[in-house]
């Protein structure tokens, strides 16, 4: 058996893996295999191997599903904002479907079994300087979602945390995407659209193309004609 197959059988959480599915280019040429599964209540469900392996998919969406209608029954929290913090952070690590879910599940990013429990979620929230408004955020943006990587800030502080987080190798070099925009005097917020739309490299940080560069350049080419 090939060590590409090694899984085949295998459970994780409430899946097993039936067989390989395919492999998947995402942004910035990253491969990913997927892998057809079989969940316990009977539904199949197509998985991110790396999703499996971190725990950050453990059902085809039937667990998320019975946790967020226990706790909605039983506890009574749809109205506590802490709710959202905790339903949208299981989210992002788990939901295929949604817009960022490249940026959190997608690379790996899960939440640590004991917060899948939402009433430790929110004992901890509480004892850590959660206040309404504040968002959860990842000191190691690398990292999972566990307590002594994670933080309330208020959104300000939580993109400039990811400004200072994303690594970027260009020429050997690794900086972080701030340190590159200062040093080739491009606006952080152009780094940081290039970086998610897959530029790297050399790439991310080419200079900007202004209307006078542009207008220069067609003039050029008149003459030639």
């Amino acid at each position: 058996m090939s060590k590409k197959m090694e899984i085949v059988g295998q459970k994780f959480g409430r899946l097993t893996v039936l067989e390989f599915w395919d492999i998947r280019i995402r942004t910035g040429d990253k491969k990913e295999s997927r892998w057809l599964c079989k969940c316990e209540c009977g539904n199949e469900a197509i998985v991110v191997g790396s999703s499996l392996r971190s725990g950050g998919t453990s059902s085809c969406g039937c667990l998320k599903k019975e946790i967020i209608k226990k706790t909605f029954t039983t506890h009574g929290m749809s109205a506590d904002p802490l709710y959202y913090v905790w339903k949208n952070m299981l989210e992002r690590c788990s939901n295929e479907d949604l817009k960022f879910f490249k940026h959190y599940g997608g690379r790996g990013i899960s939440v640590c079994a004991e917060w899948k429990d939402m009433n430790k979620f929110i004992d901890w929230a509480n004892r850590n300087g959660y206040k309404k408004g504040l968002e959860i955020d990842r000191i190691d943006n690398d990292g999972n979602y566990i307590p002594n990587n994670c933080r309330f800030t208020t959104r300000k502080e939580q993109l400039l945390n990811t400004r200072r987080n994303i690594k970027v190798m260009i020429n050997g070099v690794t900086k972080s995407v701030s340190e590159w925009a200062e040093e080739y005097d491009i606006k952080v917020n152009t780094l940081q659209y290039r970086y998610h739309r897959g530029d790297r490299g050399e790439r991310l940080v080419r200079p900007i193309e202004t209307q006078f560069r542009t207008n220069k350049v067609k003039e050029k080419l008149k003459e030639l004609i």
